[in-house]
């Protein structure tokens, strides 16, 4: 018996999230005064939920809508992208197909693929291209070819 623990049981370990507290002094520099949201990873989820198919979101634009939601001057994009690194994985577990998350849709910042997805790059890549984005090659990373465009708003 394997003590593991599941995707799903690693996302609910965050019951003290989400929070608003203010910008710790070492990203003052950066963001100026004001205050910081941590997501949740439910929220992170959710966000990533809604994004349709032949739409794409970014960490940090779902970190974005989450400090507005809570009034936040600023959104936690390293805790947005680790709880959808996080979201994706449980998606990849889950039994029910129709229930996955389509995670595939939230890029890192710049429209960049996620290698650290299931499957990797060649399966984030698969997916989109499935759904009609164009994905290139620059250097050794993959990009979704003018991702802006194609942007959904999550809430």
């Amino acid at each position: 018996m394997s003590t593991k623990k599941s995707w799903r049981d690693r996302l609910a370990g965050y019951p003290h999230l989400p929070n608003v507290k203010e910008i710790p002094p070492p990203l003052r520099k950066r963001h100026g005064e004001g205050t910081i949201a941590t997501p949740s990873p439910r929220e992170v989820e959710e966000a990533m939920r809604e994004i349709p198919e032949g739409r794409l979101a970014t960490v940090s634009g779902i970190g974005e809508n989450i400090a507005v939601r809570h009034g936040a001057t600023i959104g936690c994009t390293v805790t947005t992208a680790i709880f959808a690194h996080m979201v994706a994985h449980a998606a990849a577990e889950a039994v029910q197909a129709e229930a996955e998350t389509p995670y595939w849709r939230t890029l890192k910042i710049g429209g960049e693929l996620n290698a650290k997805y299931p499957g990797g790059i060649e399966a984030q890549m698969t997916r989109l291209e499935a759904e009609g984005h164009t994905v290139v090659q620059r250097g050794k990373r993959y990009f979704v070819e003018d991702f802006a465009k194609k942007l959904a708003r999550t809430h």
